[in-house]
């Protein structure tokens, strides 16, 4: 099977970066897939295809950019010229562009390769209907957030006419359904990027790391981390540095320099940038608590998969999709009350001050993590796609409920 994938690929700085890389370097180990068609943004530097150990063929085409207005035709030309088997898009609202024309325009593809006839799944990470607007940094105007939710509700039918569309949260899954009258939802978990040997679960010497991951200034807010280490400071003697790992996201930039300028005075705390897919298992291996500073979720968490990965303790808003990924797929966590240091500084410092609790929430997500690894997903979604080359050869309409009875049997 010859696979293209439209997702952004690193050292892009769009969102999803990270899951695309994973996605692709697994889906080249698969046995069914001959050729992986990599259609990317655009990037300064070359994408990051330094995998270890085999795998099929990757051909990189290079033809968007994030807020590009002709992006719709430069994808259609790729998987054009490219005569894929099949399509994977890799989807969130905001994936092509902040701004309203390039973003609407990179969601309509999905129905435009459908109506070509090549089987297409679209991955979609978040849901309009499960976006706080205000806090994600799109709008804060009411009229301006009726008009965003009926163009969502419009954008939203245009990649469900994708053959399936995949989420990774239950909730998704119903809502699409009963909402739309969609019949072609299937759930597919997000999956582990990674499965390392199991850690020993101990903590290198000097102070501990108490680290946040991703891109921030949306509905990531790292104040909340800085003041609420900032409070156990004042209350005992433990050895804290703060380590804010990422880079602004792409709806605020300036944030961190910001951030930089305003906690100054702040001892122990370190800014690491852009952060290298072969640095991530360092900043991980290195922290004692994994924080989630956010004020809102927009869809299943790379970050807490990846914590899990590495054997890290966790500490999470108890709202939102994360707690449902901690029912649904068994991670634990030290849960606090969004937007408040002072709960957030209790949750660390239980963590910190009691390192067999903190062993035992590191274990539970390494063993969370190791369930679902990203292996298994790629062959869930290779199964589909032979499964659509099927159905579309016989002529039948595909019955994704079948499937993925079968799937998660």
């Amino acid at each position: 099977m010859k696979l293209a994938i439209v997702t952004a690929y690193p050292p892009s700085k769009v969102t999803l970066t990270e899951y695309g890389y994973h996605l692709v370097k697994h889906f080249r180990l698969q046995k069914d897939i001959t050729e992986i068609i990599l259609i990317t943004d655009r990037t300064d530097g070359p994408k990051d295809l330094n995998f270890e150990g085999g795998g099929c063929k990757i051909t990189v085409k290079e033809c968007w950019n994030f807020n590009g207005y002709t992006n719709f035709f430069k994808i259609n030309r790729a998987i054009a010229s490219a005569k894929p088997d099949a399509v994977l898009y890799n989807l969130q609202f905001l994936k092509f562009g902040h701004k309203k024309i390039p973003a609407a325009l990179g969601l309509m593809l999905p129905f435009i390769s459908k109506l070509k006839g090549i089987p297409t799944i679209s991955l979609l990470h978040n849901i309009l209907e499960q976006v706080d607007l205000e806090n994600a940094g799109i709008t804060s105007n009411t009229f301006l957030k009726k008009m965003y939710n009926f163009a969502g509700n419009v954008l939203t039918r245009f990649v469900l006419a994708s053959d399936i569309v995949a989420v990774t949260i239950s909730k998704y899954q119903t809502i699409l359904e009963d909402k739309y009258q969609s019949r072609n939802v299937a759930l597919i978990p997000h999956g582990s990027f990674e499965t390392p040997p199991e850690p020993n679960y101990k903590l290198p010497s000097g102070p501990k790391k108490v680290m946040a991951f991703g891109k921030f200034g949306t509905y990531k807010k790292v104040e909340i981390m800085i003041e609420a280490v900032e409070l156990i400071r004042k209350r005992s003697n433990q050895d804290i540095e703060i380590v804010i790992a990422g880079t602004d996201s792409p709806n605020t930039p300036g944030y961190l320099d910001g951030i930089k300028k305003k906690y100054a005075h702040v001892e122990q705390l370190r800014f690491t940038g852009y952060v290298a897919e072969e640095d991530v298992p360092v900043i991980f291996n290195e922290s004692a608590v994994v924080v989630f500073p956010y004020t809102s979720t927009t869809g299943s968490s790379g970050v807490l998969h990846q914590a899990g990965s590495y054997g890290k303790a966790v500490a999470l808003p108890n709202l939102g999709d994360l707690s449902i990924l901690v029912k649904e797929e068994g991670y634990k966590g030290e849960f606090f009350k969004p937007e408040n240091a002072a709960s957030l500084a209790e949750a660390i410092e239980h963590i910190l001050a009691h390192d067999s609790y903190r062993k035992y929430l590191s274990k539970a997500n390494y063993r969370a993590a190791c369930s679902i690894p990203m292996s298994t997903i790629t062959g869930m979604y290779i199964e589909y796609f032979k499964t659509l080359q099927l159905a579309k050869s016989k002529g039948f309409t595909l019955d994704v409920s079948l499937v993925e009875k079968e799937l998660m049997a």
